[in-house]
Formats: structure tokens, C-alpha cells, sequence
């Protein structure tokens, strides 16, 4: 049997030759999430992407397929468990992200330091409203609080350092890392937010982060500090979020992913002057398919080899 290889992202030329380069032997299958080619996929040993009605078609007895490489860092989305029991190796596209969202975290934190957010307010009012009344300050010598310190956080820590910033990182370990300056575990979470004047969530959901930070990590962050969540929405739980910018604990929220998307209209969220909300696009690049081929390819490599993928391997029992 013909080995393949079935795609369910639109690639360009350039694209699909460098992942038929990297693929001797192998036939390429270009296909549609939205209407995939189920007789293609059902003879695939490895797919590009997913889409959530395949399951059926790929995930049974005796199928070829060997390996899925998702087309996001985040898989709390994808069937873990089934994929773990047919036993197929998942890699993500963890690092695709990292320059854009460190952009992005830069961005919300200039907009609160600045005031950004209450300049576009006052020019849509036509109002001239001068320094003294604007409160604006700036990132040289404060504190950057960032939790989750992979290929995102490790980016957000190495332009800190370009503004002068304080880095302190929370991971599982609390092992040292380059970049940063202090480092906590993540038991030491309500130590860590409060020395931050800026506390970024870059966590992925699983079981262990769902509403990680909730009311009792709220009342630790610093006074007038500001929380940035381009991570995973339910990693945050909303209705203390909501509290902590209501009581004045929190002076600004830059939110990019929410517990339930589209954020519904009716939300208190949408309302409040202090925070800033983009609707999920934190990760968007131009740059994000060749970044993703990038990595199958470095990983089609290793499969070669070893039969097995290197790099971004997802790991079912932290989910991630």
C-alpha cells in the first residue's frame, strides 16, 4: 500500500513542495477541513491538522495512521485519549506562536503603561486631555510576571530584558532559565504574582491549569497590577477576573481568550474601560504556515530515522 500523507490546511506551492521534499516515499494528499477527503484519510499514516468529524474514519483497529501533527500549540481540543489509545503520536505546532504573541503581550502591556486605550477613547470624543490628567508611566524597571515559560514566555522574557524590565517566571519546576531573573514554581504562584506589575498567563488547559487563577490568586496580585491572558481562556476563571477589575485589585486586564468564544455580547467584560479585548487573534502571522512546515519537516526527519517525531511530542498525561 501507497504510504501517505493527507493535509487539512490550503498550502501554498512553495509550502507543499517542502513538505514532499521532506517526505521520500510518501504520497501527499492535499484536502479541506470542512469537507476533508474521507476515503484519503482513511488510508493516511500521517495528517497535517484535524478536524473534529474524522475521528470515526482515522481512530480505529488496524488503521495506518501513525502520526498527527496539529496545526496549533494548543491539543485541549483535540481527542487525547483516543489518540493515546490507538497509540498515535501527536506533535503540536508549539513555537509558531511565540514572536507574534510576544508582540502582542508588549502591546497590551504598552497600552496600559501609556494609556493607549484612554487616548483613543478621548480622540473618538475629540477631547485633548493633557499629561497631568493621563497617568502614563513605562516598563524601564518594573516587573513582568510571566507564567508558562516555554517558546512564548522565553520570547516575552528576552524583549523584557530590551525594555529593562524585571523577569520572574513560574513553571512547573522552578528551575532556572535564561532570561529571567527570579523563577517559582508553580505551588508558588501566589508568592510570584505578587511582586508583578504585569503578570502574563501563557498556559495551555489541562486538568491541572482549568481556573488556575482564581479569586485566592487575585487577592495576591499586586495592588494596580495589570493580568494579560493570551494562553487558554479556561485556564482563568471569569467571574473573579471580573471581581478583581470591579474591586480596583487589578488597574488593567488585556484579554485575548476567554472561557467561552465569541465572547458573548452581553458580557461585563466588553464594558469596562480598563480592559482590552482581542477576539482570539493573539497567534495570527503571516508567517504561521511556513512555520508549521518548518517543524513537520524537522520532524518528518526524525520520523524517518527513528519512526518517531522530535520535537513538540505531546505528552497525553500533562495534555499538553
Amino acid at each position: 500500500m501507497t504510504k501517505s500523507i493527507v493535509c487539512l490546511q490550503t498550502l501554498t506551492d512553495e509550502q507543499r513542495e517542502a513538505v514532499t521534499q521532506a517526505s521520500p516515499g510518501y504520497t501527499f494528499v492535499q484536502s479541506e477541513a470542512k469537507n476533508p477527503d474521507m476515503n484519503a484519510l482513511a488510508d493516511a499514516e500521517i495528517i497535517i491538522g484535524w478536524t473534529k468529524n474524522i475521528s470515526d474514519t482515522v481512530l480505529r483497529e488496524g488503521g495506518p495512521l501513525r502520526w498527527v501533527q496539529s496545526w496549533s500549540a494548543g491539543v485541549d481540543t483535540m481527542p487525547l485519549q483516543a489518540l493515546e489509545e490507538h497509540n498515535i503520536c501527536l506533535t503540536s505546532a508549539s513555537g509558531v506562536h511565540s514572536k507574534p504573541i510576544a508582540q502582542v503581550i508588549f502591546g497590551f502591556m504598552l497600552i496600559f503603561a501609556r494609556k493607549f486605550h484612554t487616548a483613543i477613547r478621548n480622540q473618538e470624543s475629540r477631547l485633548w486631555i493633557g499629561r497631568e490628567h493621563m497617568d502614563s508611566t513605562e516598563l524601564t524597571g518594573k516587573t513582568v510576571v510571566i507564567v508558562g515559560t516555554g517558546e512564548i514566555g522565553s520570547e516575552t522574557a528576552r524583549i523584557a530584558k530590551a525594555f529593562d524590565m524585571r523577569t520572574v517566571g513560574v513553571r512547573r519546576s522552578g528551575e532556572p532559565l535564561p532570561g529571567f531573573d527570579e523563577m517559582f514554581e508553580t505551588a508558588q504562584l501566589k508568592e510570584a504574582v505578587s511582586t508583578g506589575d504585569y503578570v502574563i498567563n501563557t498556559l495551555p488547559l489541562t486538568d491541572d491549569t482549568h481556573h488556575l487563577f482564581d479569586a485566592s490568586i487575585f487577592s495576591s496580585f499586586k495592588e494596580g497590577s495589570c493580568y494579560i491572558n493570551i494562553g487558554r481562556g479556561g485556564t482563568t476563571d471569569t467571574e473573579a477576573l471580573v471581581d478583581a477589575l470591579n474591586e480596583g485589585k487589578l488597574s488593567g486586564a488585556g484579554l485575548d481568550v476567554f472561557e467561552n468564544e465569541p465572547l458573548p455580547s452581553d458580557h461585563p467584560l466588553w464594558g469596562m474601560k480598563q480592559v482590552v479585548i482581542t477576539p482570539h487573534v493573539a497567534g495570527a502571522t503571516d508567517y504561521y504556515a511556513d512555520r508549521v512546515v518548518a517543524i513537520f519537516a524537522e520532524n518528518m526527519k526524525s520520523y524517518l530515522s527513528s519512526g518517531r517525531p522530535s520535537r513538540n511530542v505531546v505528552d497525553y498525561a500533562r495534555q499538553y
